[in-house]
């Protein structure tokens, strides 16, 4: 597995943001030999929505991001286009504890030069699916989502004791 970089501050994968989820994103391969974004996290006390439960909408935001960045598998730091959510579907299948290891999985199913289709899941520490997703990404450079002065704070390979 290949890890991804992460920020600083983005909600889902931003090691220093104090709310965030610090997600840790893998380029991986199935058995099938199809590529695939693996993400690993546990929700924390303030990802709650009902008592000992991550919110919806934070489970959300995850899959969003996990199958977004699947559009750049292989283009460790160096990320020319970014998937940019244009619709996302999801499906609530399963409650999510909180402050257990939870794992999402994410995957490019169609593409062509502008859109990309994308699916994936959170699966439950027994292999459960708790939630699934699937939307339609546009394929954006950085300066054109935020502006041409664009900076990464942070955007680089962490540690995993990070």
């Amino acid at each position: 597995m290949q890890k991804q970089p992460n920020s600083s501050y983005c909600f889902v994968c931003g090691l220093k943001n104090i709310a965030g989820v610090k997600v840790r994103f893998y380029e991986t391969v199935t058995a099938q030999g199809d590529a695939e974004i693996l993400a690993r996290f546990a929700g924390q006390h303030c990802h709650q929505g009902y008592p000992g439960r991550m919110h919806g909408g934070v489970l959300t935001g995850v899959l969003d991001e996990t199958i977004a960045r699947a559009i750049n598998y292989g283009s460790g730091v160096d990320v020319e286009r970014w998937g940019i959510t244009a619709e996302l579907n999801t499906r609530f299948l399963q409650p999510v504890p909180l402050e257990a290891e939870i794992s999402a999985r994410g995957r490019v199913l169609t593409q062509n030069r502008r859109m990309f289709t994308g699916s994936g899941e959170i699966y439950l520490p027994d292999g459960t699916v708790a939630v699934r997703a699937a939307g339609k990404f546009l394929k954006l450079p950085l300066s054109a989502i935020s502006g041409p002065e664009v900076e990464l704070p942070g955007w680089r390979l962490y540690a995993e004791e990070e």
